[in-house]
């Protein structure tokens, strides 16, 4: 059977919390880096997760996010994608509630069959115009947003760690796109203790929590991408033996207390600075960007728990955190943690069977932006793949059904029109069409 165009999609996961320090710089300088990157890349549907959005100090900041969501609406590689839909969850407000993250969609005027999934009324809409949802967004049921609960982290001060998803069909092709952000590491010395270290094991408890979530949900099964700020860190007591071989190590103390580690050569020569929030190699601005830090990937643990459930195409770029916040030293690491991929694009198993021609070099790309450009302490990391036409999900299916739990599902779509006996078949959904009301939900609108 021959391989029929699918659709390009284009997949960015984006921590903006540093960019809205400096906005009168930053702003500018990351959406045209960013645009320039959607435009060479060519896409039909994008979609941008962000996280920490309005910054650590969202009181005061909160207020530049308007000017960003401007620079992207108004942006001339933007024209034509003639359908949006932007979610932030602005309301710092509401402890209870607030993530700090934003969900951006732009569709090309191209692609016609768009439908977006209402959580309460379980049934898809078409997606016309252009929407944002912004402010206090709980009431927007076409998402699902959650706060992870407290007792992920009884020892912290409770952050704004969660999720909010989403649910598409194009062309009748439906899948989730997720983003999420899980919690970092407080510490360079409790981290090092050990592996997986305290930190670690909460990143996999609340990330068995989601995936355990949508296994056993009301709603009906289907692929997804999650991508978002994994804050997956290296093996930090691995790495730093990996750096201090033939080295003597030497304690600092500050009131009976370690505050600082120090490894030196035979020469005496200072190695490595270990404090709490301080990693510093003499080496720091080679070592971890030579062959796009390969080496490190031996120390990149953390998704290993979650193999079988949870696919990766192979990174071959630099660590995406933690860089430096100055315009002028954007290729720099800062020298307060070792650098980790904490960025991630995967995808569920049958999120990656919808990916066409998986095994072409040149039909994926997963990479970062910026690679040269100050982007925040934070690089976007994306992934580009075209999603199989209906004849290849066909194909597979028929391949892969006896090994494959892929249940039809009945789905009703709300639309303006008469019902109708069209029927589209698909791996995942049984897409019928209703007679039913479109509901949409706005609170503001740029």
């Amino acid at each position: 059977m021959a391989t029929i165009e699918g659709v390009p999609i284009l997949l960015i996961t984006a921590n903006v919390g540093s960019i809205f320090e400096e906005p009168d710089v930053m702003l500018k300088i990351w959406t045209k880096e960013f645009l320039s990157t959607i435009s060479r890349l060519d896409s039909k549907f994008i979609a941008l997760h962000c996280q920490e959005v309005g910054g650590k100090n969202y009181e005061q900041s909160m207020r530049h996010v308007e000017d960003f969501v401007r620079l992207l609406m108004s942006s001339e590689e933007l024209r034509l994608f003639d359908k949006t839909r932007v979610f932030l969850d602005e309301d710092y407000s509401s402890a209870e509630h607030f993530t700090a993250l934003g969900n951006f969609y732009f569709i090309h005027e191209s692609l016609k069959d768009v439908l977006l999934w209402d959580f309460k009324e379980c049934a898809f809409a078409p997606v016309c115009g252009k929407e944002i949802h912004s402010g206090n967004i709980e009431a927007v049921t076409t998402k699902e947003k959650a706060k992870f609960p407290q007792d992920f982290f009884p020892e912290c001060k409770w952050s704004r760690k969660g999720y909010l998803r989403t649910r598409w069909s194009i062309s009748g092709t439906v899948f989730d796109l997720i983003n999420i952000h899980l919690f970092h590491d407080a510490s360079n010395f409790i981290a090092m203790e050990t592996f997986p270290s305290v930190y670690s094991k909460t990143r996999r408890r609340a990330l068995e929590h989601t995936l355990d979530r949508f296994h056993s949900d009301k709603y009906p099964k289907a692929p997804y991408f999650l991508f978002g700020d994994f804050n997956f860190r290296t093996d930090t007591a691995g790495v730093i033996k990996k750096l201090t071989e033939d080295t003597q190590e030497k304690k600092l103390s500050n009131k009976g207390n370690i505050s600082k580690l120090q490894f030196h050569n035979k020469e005496n020569d200072l190695i490595l600075s270990l404090g709490k929030k301080e990693f510093s190699y003499y080496e720091h601005q080679n070592v971890f960007v030579d062959n796009s830090g390969q080496w490190l990937r031996e120390y990149d643990k953390e998704l290993e728990d979650f193999k079988g459930r949870l696919f990766e195409f192979p990174i071959n770029f630099i660590p995406s955190y933690p860089f430096q916040e100055d315009v002028n030293e954007a290729t720099n690491y800062m020298q307060t943690r070792v650098p980790a991929w904490c960025d991630r694009v995967l995808l569920s198993p049958t999120a990656k069977m919808l990916v066409q021609n998986i095994s072409s070099s040149n039909a994926v790309e997963y990479g970062i932006i910026g690679r040269t450009t100050c982007m925040g302490d934070h690089k976007p990391v994306y992934l580009r793949v075209n999603l199989a036409s209906e004849a290849d999900r066909a194909m597979a299916f028929h391949e892969t059904e006896k090994n494959v739990n892929s249940e039809l599902k009945s789905i009703k779509i709300l639309n303006n029109n008469n019902e109708k006996s069209v029927t589209t078949l698909t791996r995942y959904v049984h897409v019928k069409h209703a007679d039913s009301t479109v509901k949409i939900f706005k609170e503001t609108t740029v």
